[in-house]
């Protein structure tokens, strides 16, 4: 009769969001992940600068530390749980526990995006392994499905909502007719934006998350202070009443393309068509819209963060880490899904160098020719014009909103012929540019 299998020990280091939603799973479902991975996973200690605050959940006084060396040092630790957050003390945390020997899973996406290099290479060395589904899409198994359920397709494209504040905020400018601030304001008094929501709104954090994927995806690493990021801080609920005139919302997305260029790896606001499915994403919620060569389209939807979905994800990682301990294997799957020595550090296509669809608004005039000097300017530049939307004055106002849509065109082209635009004595202040992304406008000439 086969020996039973022992119990796999757990240290967690961070008991606050999302440390407590990942203790409060293994504590409740203790008996289901036992049924599922046939041993027990045990908690056997939890470290966190506060250990006497209730976080409502049945756990024994004993195993709560503020030192996170009794948690690293423990021989008897299989696999560490890092939930600190940030970059700095996290990044000793893991590093020191990979020393260790032991295997690590981490939800602190700004670490893998700015120092993964050496977290990677230290695991590499050791030969321990480093899991992250938590780090993107909170509940959403975007980093598995990536690793293992397409391991055999090529990825033609992902367009990804990955930031619930933003899309909070997008969801009531567009369906309630609110301006960003009080959007915004909303936001933060219902807990889905930071008192501080620069991470958020000005597009950091889903640029922290997209490069996570990068390498996943294409088997290549970009830096992520090479991927262009826009926020939507500067969005107008004008853009918003146009875009919807037009049949198209406007969403922050994360854009990961691969072309005959170059990969592109871009964050910013865009248009995207009511027929979408990912312009039905709405509120605080995620998705990740993905194009295989052969499965064709996916759509993984759900919450993108949060106590309970992220912690959920981080369980994930510990019962596939507890079946390698069990059966006694390590570096089953690469943790970038291709092998380390395979994956190389690349440039992504310049922005510049970018093709797409674009929304233009100019603040003009209103006099006779104005759109024929517009007209006449982007046609100089190589800008064909697929439809225009032009307004009446409203009272008290000098100038009229002009809104033209462009076929595919290049990004510099675009904005050289805006600089040459706003330097027209009949516009009245800087011209506005949002990028689309419609299948049925490409290839317009």
């Amino acid at each position: 009769m086969a020996n039973k299998p022992r119990a796999i020990n757990v240290g967690i280091i961070g008991y606050g969001t999302v440390g407590s939603g990942v203790t409060r799973i293994l504590v409740e479902n203790r008996g289901l992940i036992k049924q599922r991975l046939g041993t027990d996973i045990v908690i056997k200690k939890i470290c966190d600068v506060d250990i006497t605050r209730d976080r409502g959940i049945a756990i024994d006084s004993s195993v709560l530390t503020t030192n996170s060396r009794e948690v690293i040092e423990d021989p008897g630790i299989d696999i560490i749980v890092e939930t600190v957050g940030g970059i700095d003390i996290a990044k000793e945390i893991i590093m020191a526990a990979i020393g260790s020997g032991k295997h690590v899973v981490t939800a602190n996406k700004a670490l893998l995006a700015e120092a993964g290099d050496d977290i990677f290479a230290a695991a590499h060395r050791t030969g321990v392994d480093i899991n992250f589904e938590a780090a993107v899409g909170g509940g959403i198994p975007i980093i598995r499905t990536l690793k293992e359920g397409l391991v055999g397709d090529r990825i033609e494209y992902i367009f990804g909502i990955m930031n619930g504040t933003c899309n909070y905020i997008l969801t009531r400018m567009t369906d309630d007719d609110m301006e960003f601030s009080a959007a915004l304001a909303e936001a933060q008094r219902l807990g889905y934006a930071e008192a501080d929501p620069t991470l958020d709104i000005e597009g950091y954090d889903t640029a922290h998350k997209l490069a996570v994927i990068i390498p996943l995806t294409y088997g290549v690493k970009i830096d992520y202070a090479d991927i262009h990021v826009e926020g939507i801080s500067n969005i107008q609920s004008i853009d918003i009443r146009f875009a919807r005139e037009m049949g198209y919302k406007i969403k922050l997305l994360a854009i990961l393309v691969s072309t005959p260029g170059g990969i592109e790896a871009r964050v910013h606001p865009t248009l995207i068509p009511f027929r979408y499915l990912l312009s039905n994403v709405n509120l605080n919620m995620n998705a990740f819209y993905i194009r295989g060569a052969a499965v064709g389209s996916i759509l993984l939807y759900g919450q993108g963060a949060g106590r309970m979905p992220t912690g959920t994800a981080v369980v994930s990682d510990l019962v596939e880490l507890a079946r390698n301990v069990s059966s006694g294997i390590k570096k089953r799957v690469p943790p970038l899904s291709f092998s380390e020595a395979d994956i190389a550090h690349i440039k992504p296509k310049k922005m510049d160098d970018v093709v797409t669809n674009y929304y233009l608004r100019f603040s003009a005039l209103d006099k006779p020719g104005v759109l024929s000097k517009i007209a006449g300017i982007l046609g100089d530049h190589n800008i064909s014009i697929a439809s225009v939307i032009q307004k009446g004055r409203a009272e008290g106002d000098r100038d009229v909103p002009v809104v033209i849509m462009t076929h595919e065109a290049r990004e510099r082209d675009v904005k050289a012929a805006l600089a040459t635009i706003d330097g027209l004595d009949i516009i009245v202040r800087p011209s506005i540019l949002v990028r689309v992304e419609d299948t049925a406008m490409k290839g317009g000439v």
